[in-house]
């Protein structure tokens, strides 16, 4: 994982734990660097990035502050453009499980080839699980990933974060994403893993990830229950 996830996850768990309680100032950039040994380069990137969470804000001259709702906001919700799997995002403050669902290599099909700039005959997984979150059921994944691309991948990386085996295993960056958020009617499946009814809807977030060298690795489907997710959207204003 990047330094500036590593250490955003650790303001936001000061933020969400109260150490840095809402209209506080969060310490300067160069105390920052100094506490975790980097550069205020990486520091302000962490910054930015709570930043498009929406938990904290800057003001000219005075320095940067949490927001008045950002426990609130800290929770389980999913920033539009982050895309570090669920173990990343919630791990250190939140109680994760994964249940397999189902897990098989097969060849690929005409559409999964296109997405993911496979040929005929190549392999790859085909993962479903269930994320749980503090004993609850939080997202339904379909995933699938070309086995040529991220080898290895066995129950026990399932068990935990398939994005941490890619960065710290294959020594592979995550890079841009492609994804689409809609609603949708539950199905089946849903109303089953996710607990929801029939007449739920469900949040639908469908992405294809690549790696930093832009070779596509993912491609995913991901159901959540309406009411445990929210979307933040971070629009800078005019100048920025």
């Amino acid at each position: 994982m990047p330094k500036y996830l590593e250490i955003e996850k650790v303001l936001r768990s000061r933020i969400q734990k109260g150490i840095y309680p809402p209209g506080a100032i969060l310490p300067k950039q160069e105390q920052l660097a100094k506490e975790f040994h980097t550069s205020r380069i990486t520091i302000r990137k962490a910054l930015d990035y709570l930043i498009k969470m929406g938990l904290i804000y800057t003001q000219r001259g005075a320095g940067t502050f949490v927001r008045s709702n950002a426990q609130e906001t800290s929770q389980v919700n999913t920033d539009i453009n982050q895309y570090v799997g669920t173990t990343e995002l919630l791990g250190q403050n939140h109680q994760i499980e994964s249940r397999i669902i189902n897990f098989e290599i097969r060849y690929a099909t005409g559409s999964e080839q296109e997405s993911l700039s496979l040929i005929n005959h190549d392999l790859v997984y085909d993962i479903k699980r269930l994320r749980i979150v503090d004993n609850f059921p939080h997202a339904l994944e379909y995933t699938i990933m070309p086995v040529k691309v991220i080898p290895g991948i066995d129950e026990s990386i399932l068990q935990k974060s398939i994005y941490s085996y890619i960065e710290d295993h294959l020594n592979q960056k995550i890079g841009p994403a492609f994804r689409k958020v809609s609603a949708a009617k539950p199905s089946a499946d849903d109303q089953l893993y996710l607990k929801c009814a029939m007449d739920d809807p469900i949040l639908k977030m469908e992405q294809i990830v690549s790696l930093e060298n832009n070779v596509p690795f993912e491609l995913s489907e991901t159901h959540h229950r309406y009411d445990h997710e929210k979307i933040l959207v971070y629009l800078p204003g005019n100048g920025r």
